[in-house]
């Protein structure tokens, strides 16, 4: 029988534990866990960060999984119970809102985008799968940020940029923000990210009732907001319906 390559193996158990306690370890707790020479788990370290399986915090040093594991494909994304669960929901949202629709979860002090649902039309569209997405400034990153206490932390360590003159990075307006976004169960970004471009997102818990994503509507701003400039209530409560609804499928219940 052909013997395992034990780099592999190492490799592959690295990212096992990467993948679950802490979200970032250090070389030590790394190699302790494993027990590798620091040396020998530098290395493997190295080389996983190097094809983007695993991301190195520079701040602190510390490691976690990279987001081309996401990347990878489909096929891995199809398996991922959070997007399994939100396909259906999101379809219906895409069709019944005439809007692109978005389910993120938090990397690295960002959100990363792991489903996308085209708008219903005929116009031409890049799926986003994959692609990252600010914590302050976005509707799924503020949901993100006012329910996760890890995307709180985030949100607040890194320099909030001003992509609009509408952003708000004010440390004290921020937390307001989130406040308010608690208060009400959702969110929104108008013209704060991106010209031209409104958002409205609410927040998905799992069986514990835990923040493990968040769902978003995004579009043009006259589509999504009415003449006052506030999101549209009919689609507000229409994301809102459809955060619940995966809630619910992932077992969380009632909110």
């Amino acid at each position: 029988m052909a013997r395992n390559i034990q780099s592999l193996e190492r490799a592959a158990a690295m990212l096992r534990l990467l993948a679950g306690g802490e979200r970032r370890l250090g070389l030590s707790d790394v190699a302790s866990s494993l027990g590798l020479a620091k040396g020998t788990a530098h290395g493997i370290l190295r080389t996983l960060q190097a094809e983007g399986f695993v991301e190195q915090d520079p701040a602190s040093g510390r490691y976690q999984l990279g987001a081309e594991l996401l990347r990878l494909g489909n096929s891995y994304l199809d398996v991922h119970e959070l997007r399994a669960r939100a396909l259906v929901w999101t379809d219906d949202l895409a069709r019944a809102s005439g809007e692109s629709v978005y389910v993120g979860v938090l990397h690295q002090s960002g959100v990363l985008i792991m489903h996308h649902v085209f708008r219903p039309d005929d116009s031409r569209q890049v799926l986003e799968v994959g692609a990252m997405q600010p914590l302050h400034s976005t509707a799924l990153g503020k949901v993100l940020s006012a329910y996760d206490p890890v995307a709180h932390t985030q949100a607040h360590e890194v320099e909030r940029e001003a992509f609009t003159p509408r952003t708000v990075t004010d440390g004290t307006d921020f937390e307001a923000i989130l406040s308010l976004t608690r208060a009400r169960g959702w969110a929104c970004d108008v013209e704060e990210t991106w010209e031209g471009i409104a958002s409205v997102a609410a927040p998905i818990h799992d069986r514990r009732r835990m923040p493990v994503g968040a769902v978003a509507v995004a579009g043009a701003v006259e589509r999504v907001c009415g003449e006052g400039g506030e999101p549209r209530a009919a689609l507000v409560a229409s994301v809102r319906d459809c955060a619940r609804s995966v809630s619910r499928d992932l077992g969380a219940g009632r909110f």
